[in-house]
């Protein structure tokens, strides 16, 4: 009964875990799409003017563009997460295997086709700082601490 207990609790703590972070994440997606342009993205900012065009800072005659360009890809974001936050708090807590197979597929499907962009366009940093501590901690390990729970 005890070990019975400690393994809802796990399953607790990663469902819970998806859920705020994936809460915490909808919120950067609306800060980056309604202030995208601001001194804490600064730092990314920096990077792809350097690789895109050999700059510290995104030239002035791409700057509307890019900018415009962060409002979409933060709607898109925030969208992307509350979805997640709902999965997570409702069809994942109850098990539902559907639940983990969808956050597989479309969490999946982004990581791949993010990673060859990025690669393709030399944005390293995208795929080791986005994809390796944001996503593995964030989806991976829950779904990895989890994935015998789905099997009754």
């Amino acid at each position: 009964m005890e070990h019975s207990a400690r393994h809802e609790k796990g399953f607790h703590f990663w469902q819970q875990w998806l859920f705020y972070t994936s809460l915490v994440f909808a919120l950067f997606g609306v800060v980056l799409a309604l202030f995208g342009n601001n001194p804490v993205f600064r730092p990314y900012h920096r990077m792809l003017a350097m690789i895109f065009f050999d700059q510290e800072a995104i030239p002035e005659s791409m700057h509307k563009l890019y900018t415009f360009v962060m409002g979409p890809m933060g709607a898109n974001i925030a969208g992307f997460y509350l979805l997640l936050a709902y999965i997570a708090r409702y069809p994942f807590k109850r098990k539902e295997r559907w639940a983990r197979s969808a956050i597989i597929v479309a969490f999946g499907t982004w990581f791949i086709i993010d990673a060859i962009v990025s690669f393709y366009y030399g944005v390293l940093f995208q795929v080791l700082v986005l994809h390796l501590l944001v996503s593995v901690p964030q989806k991976a390990l829950p779904l990895i601490f989890t994935w015998k729970k789905f099997e009754n």
